[in-house]
């Protein structure tokens, strides 16, 4: 399956969000959909996701739009996980992942055979397979986070869009998600995952797309997007690098000098002298 979003533009009123987004999602790849907070990281991947429509552009699905491959349809060959996403019921874990089935589920028939095999390996991948007994009240903020993935696992879709998946997951489970969304992707499906993790941006993705500004400011591999100009220019920082069996990683380090200059420019504008200066 291939998605493909062709001039995509997003207002909100007079504010323009997005504007002449082009990118291209393919089967076998991993994506990392990243950019500063407001870049409009959620919006293209509901859009991506048929969750939402442009104000301007298309979005196709291996050549046909949304409406000629049919909402069934997209609904198997897409799982979206939402960013805090949350269950306002007591309903059991292995009951909420066994709703990622429900595309594939006829009207009034039960689960077959192949929808709890896609259930059981979807909680053992997401480790959350010792809570299925447990309601979603009786379950941490990290473990209802990987129970909500399982479920987005279970559709075993051509496509997983994943909005921030590790963001309330601590280190070892963000590692474990992070190959977990490598290895579905090396089994030939494709995965687009919105991270502000940029280290492990760097480590985990094939391909990284880079929002600022209301346009994708770089789009490739990591080496290439994760450059200092373009991580200073679209979040303001500057990183320290290094390298750990021969594998290269990044870390935010101080706001870059052009950050800081803008942030006293504003803050002199607001106050009428520099913020510290002597009264």
């Amino acid at each position: 399956m291939e998605i493909a979003a062709k001039d995509l533009a997003v207002r909100f009123g007079r504010v323009t969000l997005l504007r002449k987004i082009n990118v291209r999602i393919r089967d076998g790849e991993m994506v990392g959909l990243i950019g500063p907070n407001g870049s409009g990281k959620t919006t293209l991947l509901r859009i991506l996701a048929n969750l939402r429509s442009p104000d301007e552009g298309t979005v196709s699905y291996t050549g046909r739009s949304a409406a000629e491959v049919g909402a069934r349809r997209l609904s198997q060959q897409i799982a979206y996980l939402a960013q805090a996403a949350d269950v306002h019921w007591p309903m059991r874990v292995e009951t909420l992942v066994g709703l990622g089935r429900l595309p594939h589920r006829r009207p009034m028939r039960g689960f077959s055979s192949d929808d709890r095999m896609a259930i059981e390996r979807a909680m053992v991948a997401c480790d959350v397979i010792a809570f299925r007994d447990r309601t979603m009240s009786e379950v941490s903020g990290g473990e209802r986070l990987r129970i909500l993935l399982a479920r987005a696992l279970a559709v075993e879709a051509e496509m997983l869009l994943a909005d921030e998946p590790i963001a309330a997951l601590d280190p070892l489970h963000q590692l474990q998600v992070m190959e977990l969304l490598r290895c579905t992707a090396r089994e030939g499906r494709g995965v687009v995952v919105v991270l502000h993790d940029l280290a492990l941006a760097a480590r985990y993705c094939d391909r990284l797309v880079l929002l600022a500004g209301g346009s994708i400011l770089a789009e490739g591999k990591p080496d290439n997007v994760l450059t200092d100009a373009h991580i200073a220019r679209a979040y303001g920082v500057d990183v320290v690098r290094g390298h750990k069996d021969g594998v290269p990683y990044l870390l935010p380090w101080l706001p870059s000098a052009a950050s800081c200059r803008s942030s006293s420019v504003s803050a002199i504008g607001r106050t009428g002298q520099r913020v510290g200066a002597d009264q």
